[in-house]
Parts: structure tokens; sequence; C-alpha cells
């Protein structure tokens, strides 16, 4: 049989199909044989990529068509508002322009509940309680817990070099309450040592690859740098990406070279000062020599039974959360918040440093005013005895 279309149906006059980058050549096969039809698809249209795949409605254009004319495909009208999926990206869209829109409200009760038993890992790979990091045995009464971005980023890097340089563990040690700043990052534990050469850092830093606290806290995900901020020296974006990039290529041997961290993930500050915001140091009962018990885990951070009854609760007075990747709080506003005296060492850029010694970007009340006025009441009670 020469055809199965009927002679008597007019036929359409055949049209010239746009054969262009990514598109799909249509063609027509008979409908008593379609199970047979051959694939029809063009072979460019493997390179089309997810994202540009749309709708092609009844209507062909022809090869002289004007392209400027009204499209003939139902494309999604463009959005400045982020998509996200149900992976990592629900914490934060992956593109985006300027700051994300978080907040820096304090975390709840609940929160720090559940995330107290997540683990975090130390230079040689060893896991501790999150909660080991600001309460239980040797631990002081104020802890600033600094979350950074990746090991590699250039910024967080220079801002731990800044802060260093005038928040050292002997002017943490005048305070009148004990007060200490431990560091996490969220890259490979194998690059904590490295990073502590980089930036000459004298606080502890830990590691937490699966970002979880991250994620709890409300830290979310961005490569938008935003404004220079003072801490940085005057060092510009491209001197931080240049250092991060040659500290990268050194642990290409070593394999870690890709083992940094989420570039996206971004970080934040939160203190933990006791929950009863009290300046008494709690007094315990000594536990009497035939009840104590050795509890295994003790050395990797996890308290024993003991002291897990009577460790000294504490509750995130004052946090502030990154918006972009330079977004960290500024030097003079963690040393008020710390209850230190003066603002750091000034920058050379006069414009950015009066910025930074006005502009306030966390939330909360730490205990650093009832700090102040034990210090005067101190000094007042020694001049009057002398």
């Amino acid at each position: 049989m020469a055809s199965s279309v009927d002679s008597s149906t007019p036929r359409e006059k055949p049209q010239s199909p746009l054969i262009a980058k990514g598109e799909l050549k249509v063609t027509e096969t008979p409908a008593s044989d379609t199970s047979k039809a051959p694939n029809t698809v063009n072979k460019s249209t493997r390179d089309v990529q997810p994202a540009s795949i749309t709708v092609i409605t009844p209507t062909l254009v022809s090869e002289n068509a004007n392209l400027t004319a009204q499209p003939t495909v139902n494309a999604a009208a463009p959005t400045t508002q982020p998509t996200t999926d149900t992976h990592d990206d629900s914490v934060n869209p992956q593109d985006f322009q300027g700051e994300v829109q978080t907040t820096n409200d304090l975390p709840t009760v609940e929160t720090i509940r559940k995330i107290e038993t997540y683990t975090v890992l130390d230079c040689d790979g060893k896991s501790r309680t999150f909660k080991s990091l600001y309460a239980g045995h040797n631990s002081a009464r104020r802890v600033l817990i600094i979350f950074i971005r990746h090991f590699f980023c250039g910024n967080c890097q220079e801002y731990l070099r800044t802060l260093s340089a005038s928040i050292t563990p002997d002017a943490l040690l005048q305070l009148p309450i004990s007060t200490f700043i431990a560091v996490v990052g969220c890259g490979a534990p194998e690059l904590i040592n490295s990073y502590i050469q980089e930036t000459d850092c004298p606080f502890p830093v830990y590691a937490d690859p699966t970002r979880r606290l991250y994620t709890e806290l409300g830290m979310v995900r961005t490569l938008a740098p935003g404004s220079r901020p003072a801490y940085l020296q005057g060092k510009s974006l491209a001197h931080t990406v240049v250092s991060g990039v040659v500290q990268g290529l050194k642990q290409v041997k070593s394999g870690l070279v890709m083992k940094m961290g989420d570039q996206r993930q971004v970080g934040g500050e939160f203190l933990f000062e006791p929950a009863t915001l009290t300046l008494d140091t709690p007094v315990l009962t000594p536990q009497s020599e035939t009840d104590k018990k050795l509890e295994p885990g003790n050395e990797d951070g996890r308290l024993d039974h003991y002291e897990s009854q009577h460790v000294e609760e504490k509750r995130v007075t004052w946090c502030h959360r990154m918006k972009t990747t330079r977004d960290h709080a500024e030097l003079p506003e963690l040393m008020e918040v710390l209850g230190l005296s003066g603002s750091g060492a000034p920058i050379k850029d006069k414009k950015r440093w009066e910025k930074a010694l006005k502009i306030r970007k966390g939330t909360g009340l730490s205990m650093a005013s009832q700090m102040s006025r034990m210090s005067l009441e101190a000094m007042d009670n020694g001049s009057i005895k002398a």
C-alpha cells in the first residue's frame, strides 16, 4: 500500500523547521505506525541544560521568521526571586543578588538542647559534643563561638588575624568572669592545623563537615561578597580570593584540596553565657569518693553522669548571622559584647573604621554591662580600703 493517508484530506504546506542551537527538530510520523517511529530528537539537544528546557507550542517558526517577533515558546517569566530545592539549598538559594534574608533572632532553648549533642571534630579527628565547647569540665562561663566559612576563605582568615591581634587570651583573663573563644569551620578536620598556621589564631579550632550546626542555628548560604568591612584592613576581594586559591594548591598532594568545606556556607558569632545571667559562680557540692565513678568518653568532651547533672546551663545571649561572605561582626562590637575596654587597633581607612565604631550588627544583651558595674565596684572598694 503506497500510503495510509487519505488523498482526500488536504495536506498542510510543509514548514521549514528551525534548526538552531538547543532546538528540537520536529518531524511527522504516520499515525498508523507510531510504534516504529524513529527517534527524531536532534543530537544537539543532549547538550541542552535542564534549566533551559521549555514547552514548544504547535506553531512552528520558519527559517525566515523574525526572531524578535512574538515568541511561540511558553517560557517562564524571569523572576528576581531565587528558587530552592529540598536539600542544602533549602537553607538559602544558590543564585541571588545582594544580601540574603536572615535574622539575628536568638536561638531558642529547644534549639540549644537539640544541638548540644551534635559532634564537632578537633585537628586529630577526634569527636566531642558541641556542648563541651561552652559548658562542662574546664569550660569558661562565657564562650564566644565564631562560625567561619570554608578553611580556604581568605576573608575569614583575615578576620581571625585582626581579631587575634586585639582580643588575646591574656586580655580575656583580665575579665571578672571567665571568658573564652572557640572557632568552628565547615571543612575537613585535617585542614585545621594549616588553618591555625595561616591565621596565627590562639584559640581552638574545630570542624563541622556536616554543617548541621550551621543549619540548626539559622546560618545561610551565599556567594555575595557585600561591602568591604573594616576588619579586612584594606585588602581587596581579589587579594583574599587569590590567597585562598594558593592555599588550595598547596593541598593538592595531600588530597585535601576539595575538602575545605562548602564555599557557599557563611557563618556568624554566638555568645553563650549562664542562663541565670548571674555573676556569682555556682558552688557545687563535691562528689564523694565513694560515689565517684569514672565514665567512658570524658577525654572526648562528653560529660559523665555526675557532671551532666550539675553543669551550669548556658544560653545564647547575643548573636549575629552573616548575610554575605564578608559580613562578620566588626571588632569594636565584639569587644563591647565581651566587656573588653577599647575598640581594637584602628585601620588606615578612617571612613570604614568610623562605620565599624557606630554600626552594630548583632542582637541581644550580654553580661558585659553587669561586668562593668562589677569592675567599678571593685575599684571603689579598693579605693575605700586604701
